[in-house]
């Protein structure tokens, strides 16, 4: 009987869920949608609202999981020429109903919760926070200092991300608050920076392999002698250079560029052009290859800090690896390999061969580190919630670029005690003519006058002709305190006696005349695109991928230019 040949199984294509978001896919993968999809984010808005809603226009169509709004505000005229997620029929209605309404069509995947309520009466219930996974606070005229600590302080205790975010006319400023310590490993380096060939330790797989290629190298053909791997050829030439040298690799530039010259010479001269492109890549990477394994200063930063700071029970996954990795360093005196290759001109046999020695020598020292964390878990009895393996090689694959931030409470005044603390990093950047830091300074004078404004009878400033003039004086009046608060700070910390406080002063006031002449209105476009920058780092800190700003970032209109500070 004939023996009927198999139909194979039909190839499964991508799923719905990969068609829709394939392009960011590339960029976050897996693990980073999945992290989107988890999370709850909560809106606070409050003014015109547009930032907040353009922000979440740019978190809803990459699959944000749920979002809630919190608005008291009933959509009025002024709000159907700069929110384009209200139509004329929204009139009088909710705005967070009515955003949230055409928000969610973009995105039919995604859940939205509006809340018309006042952001004091939502808060009354503080625990009502724990929920969500970030916070997004919109800045306005009517809210107090005291407003914005309350959130802060919370946020802090929960360790719950929150972006502040404020828009006036052309100018926009939004400051990020990360959880005391927020660590970032998928940071997504160059990846011509990953690459860790430990030419100057190599293991016994890597120089076997390296003899067996290079037993013969004068008596290769033309074509096997064009096609040796060139970090083959940089371990044979290694090995000639420490028979001249006690034994010692090239340590300097000098000797470096003589070993250079050495690879170069060896090339032959016969060959057709091009057949000896392998000798041009070995000599083009003796600079940036040739080079003993360092310790990076951010895992470095990591490990000491660990020797203060025991992993403990209700340590976050992290800390463990991280303390296991500490381990690996010190039993090894390098970091786990990652494994990768660079591309290079080979035979495809040997350049897969080179492949799997790289990629077993790196799966053996994940291994390692999944041991070490094993027994960690182990004398915390943490066996029933083990860390994933896949975490676990992630970190080690991205241990040279691990990423640990250190976030600070926001800056929402400027007294003498944060000054005082802050104050460095402010004085020297506003001492740099170029800088945009003078458009954070005017934003903290609009903060403060506010909640002067809030507190006051009146309640508000007169309703007269003079309005902006007087608004304008008061303004200044704050932007010369906070200006003048942070020199005297410094300055109590022995910077000198400069004091170039009119002229920065100055600069402000230009700034401070925008946010007047705005009258607490937003322009759209600038909204919009201060929405798009906010979602980018929203991203980022969800998805614990890329590094996300640290901390507080402003954009001039006007100029067409964008700056970010440490404040």
């Amino acid at each position: 009987m004939a023996v009927r040949p198999m139909t194979p199984p039909p190839l499964q294509g991508p799923t719905a869920k990969e068609k829709k978001y394939d392009r960011q896919l590339r960029l976050w993968a897996a693990s980073g949608q999945q992290a989107l999809e988890d999370a709850h984010i909560l809106l606070l808005n409050s003014g015109p609202g547009v930032v907040g809603v353009e922000t979440l226009k740019n978190l809803i169509l990459p699959g944000i999981g749920s979002y809630t709004i919190v608005d008291e505000q009933t959509v009025q005229e002024e709000d159907l020429g700069i929110n384009f997620f209200l139509t004329d029929e929204s009139l009088g209605k909710s705005r967070a109903d009515e955003t949230c309404k055409y928000l969610t069509e973009l995105n039919p995947d995604v859940n939205g919760y509006p809340v018309q309520n006042t952001i004091d009466d939502f808060l009354e219930d503080q625990e009502i926070l724990d929920k969500y996974s970030l916070i997004l606070l919109i800045a306005s005229s009517k809210q107090s200092s005291k407003h914005v600590e309350q959130v802060s302080r919370y946020c802090i205790q929960r360790s719950i991300p929150l972006f502040y975010i404020h828009c006036l006319g052309l100018y926009s400023h939004f400051s990020v608050q990360l959880p005391d310590a927020f660590p970032i490993v998928e940071t997504h380096p160059d990846p011509a920076s990953t690459q860790d060939l430990r030419l100057l330790q190599p293991w016994a797989e890597l120089k076997e392999f390296m003899e067996a290629k290079t037993r013969d190298l004068d008596g290769l053909s033309d074509h096997d002698h064009g096609h040796v791997p060139y970090l083959i050829l940089l371990l044979h030439f290694l090995e000639v250079w420490k028979k001249s040298h006690n034994g010692n690799p090239p340590s300097d530039y000098r000797e470096k560029k003589e070993f250079k010259s050495l690879v170069e010479s060896k090339a032959r001269t016969n060959n057709a052009e091009g057949g000896e492109e392998n000798f041009d890549e070995a000599a083009a990477a003796v600079l940036k290859s040739l080079n003993q394994p360092s310790l990076p200063s951010g895992i470095a930063g990591i490990i000491f800090e660990l020797q203060n700071r025991t992993p403990s029970t209700d340590s976050a996954n992290f800390w463990l690896i991280a303390s296991a990795m500490g381990a690996f360093h010190l039993a090894w005196g390098s970091l786990p390999l990652p494994g990768s290759l660079p591309d290079m001109k080979a035979q495809s046999y040997d350049y897969i061969q080179l492949q799997n020695i790289y990629k077993s020598k790196a799966r053996q020292d994940i291994d390692d580190i999944t041991k070490r964390v094993r027994k960690i878990e182990a004398f915390l009895e943490r066996e029933e919630n083990p860390v994933e393996a896949k975490e676990i090689e992630a970190f080690c694959k991205g241990a040279a670029f691990v990423k640990l931030i250190r976030g600070q409470p926001l800056l929402s005044r400027v007294d003498d005690t944060v000054a005082l603390a802050r104050a460095k990093a402010m004085f020297e950047t506003l001492r740099d003519e170029e800088s945009l830091l003078p458009i954070y300074i005017a934003f903290l004078a609009y903060d403060a006058m506010s909640e002067e404004v809030i507190g006051s009878a009146a309640q508000k400033l007169p309703e007269t002709e003079r309005r902006h003039e007087l608004t304008l004086g008061l303004l200044k009046l704050h932007a010369e305190s906070i200006v003048s608060t942070i020199f005297t700070a410094e300055g109590a910390n022995g910077v000198g006696d400069s004091d170039p406080k009119t002229e920065i002063v100055g600069r402000v006031e230009p700034i401070l005349e925008e946010l007047v002449r705005a009258d607490g209105a937003e322009l759209h476009n600038i909204s919009a695109l201060t929405g798009g920058m906010v979602a980018q780092e929203v991203i980022k800190v969800i998805t614990k991928q890329y590094i996300p700003i640290d901390n507080t970032c402003v954009f001039d209109g006007i100029a067409s230019k964008s700056g970010v500070f440490r404040i």
